[in-house]
């Protein structure tokens, strides 16, 4: 029987510190799904299979109100959506480099620092990546947790409390609420995790448009073009006030930087038509997840790997979710819900999105130009039919991957 659990109020930390891009999570998954499809006839596919099935099934989440999945990822006629969400735990092996974080009285607490949905549509099949800030105020719906007990809801509360709350299926209960969008599957990514993924595919090319300086984070970065890995990426990810204004929206632009590079190398050859690389992600990836129990069978994995494994660059989109500023704190944000309505319509409606947000010096990003790739075209396809453009409204920023953005940095001693 359910325990009605009274909500605990947890330590809101709302400094530097900032859990980066578990976006590439969902291309680790894809990784780890096409080396089980390339290497099954070499004899060592079962045990990928059996590896992975019984690390991460261990520790699966069941969501709520959660319905039976198909067998097969082809029976999603309207495709699915993943909530990914990276998760401030303090691991041994990196809780060094966090201070008091990780030490000091603000350790208490697992935050939701970064939530991810990614919305996969089919005929034609585009990825939509929304980016949530984690000082979003929303309302938190009654969750349940993995033991049973039952958290009471609260009216209005940042979004990054949800995880501490009632777990992963709360963070994915929330942002299913908010925007109305069925959640099918859901995972979470520490510290830890970026690092070693980003180890493991040897680094992500990111560019500066002007040097990054912050002492809050390390990062000491000149004006160019970087591969960051390791620890570099993970500064680079969490840095808040080396980029545009110095807020969390300007990181969440950079971080999208980041993400729309992994994309591009991800899907690019590089890796997915490396088959060691791809065993080295897959053995990664065992040790850094908590999912939903619906991804925790690893044909699951290949078959969302099989269904996104062709979207081309211009429809594979980054955007963050619409907000206004919050009237009773200005620390804080609150949903432009009449933006948020127009973004939901235009996917909804699987149309190619365009955006219209011209990026000032108070953003994370600036806008380069076009990345030259095989087949990759500008933001909207200038093929597509007028009808299957939809311009957002300016107030909705973001890139596609088909775009090239610089990071813009600024000095912050």
């Amino acid at each position: 029987m359910s325990e009605k659990t009274r909500r605990r109020r947890t330590i809101a930390r709302h400094g530097q510190l900032h859990t980066p891009g578990p976006v590439g999570q969902l291309l680790k998954f894809l990784a780890i799904g096409l080396a089980v499809v390339l290497v099954s006839g070499l004899g060592v596919g079962g045990y990928i299979l059996y590896d992975f099935s019984s690390t991460v099934s261990a520790n699966a989440v069941d969501l709520e109100g959660d319905a039976p999945v198909p067998p097969d990822i082809g029976e999603y006629k309207d495709g699915f959506n993943l909530v990914l969400t990276g998760v401030d735990t303090c691991e041994d092996d990196y809780k060094q480099y966090f201070g008091d974080r990780c030490t000091g009285g603000d350790s208490e607490g697992t935050l939701n620092d970064v939530n991810l949905l990614v919305h996969v549509s089919k005929d034609p099949r585009r990825i939509t990546v929304v980016s949530f800030p984690r000082d979003l105020m929303i309302p938190i719906p009654e969750c349940t947790d993995k033991n049973g007990n039952v958290h009471s809801g609260m009216s209005k509360q940042p979004l990054n409390v949800a995880y501490s709350d009632a777990g992963l299926s709360c963070v994915a209960k929330t942002i299913s609420e908010l925007t109305g969008q069925d959640v099918q599957f859901a995972a979470s990514v520490t510290f830890g995790g970026v690092i070693e993924i980003t180890n493991a595919i040897g680094g992500v090319d990111v560019c500066l448009a002007s040097p990054i300086k912050d002492r809050n984070t390390g990062l000491n970065m000149t004006a160019g073009t970087h591969t960051v890995e390791g620890i570099q990426a993970l500064q680079f990810l969490r840095t808040r006030y080396g980029v545009g204004d110095g807020s969390d929206l300007g990181r969440i632009g950079n971080q999208q930087q980041y993400m729309s590079s992994l994309a591009r190398k991800m899907i690019s050859g590089s890796v997915l038509g490396n088959v060691p690389v791809m065993l080295k992600l897959a053995n990664t990836g065992l040790q850094n997840l908590e999912t939903s129990t619906s991804l925790a069978d690893p044909m699951k994995i290949v078959q969302i790997a099989l269904a996104v494994k062709s979207v081309p660059f211009e429809d594979i989109v980054f955007v963050q979710y619409p907000t206004n500023g919050d009237p009773d704190d200005r620390n804080k944000v609150v949903p432009n819900y009449g933006a948020a309505e127009e973004l939901w319509a235009a996917i909804e409606a699987n149309a190619q999105l365009q955006i219209t947000h011209e990026n000032t010096s108070t953003d994370g990003v600036v806008v380069e130009g076009e990345v030259p790739t095989d087949g990759a075209t500008a933001t909207p396809d200038p093929t597509a039919p007028p009808e299957n453009v939809v311009a957002l409204p300016n107030t909705i920023k973001g890139n596609s991957a088909a775009q090239q953005t610089c990071s813009n940095g600024r000095i912050a001693d």
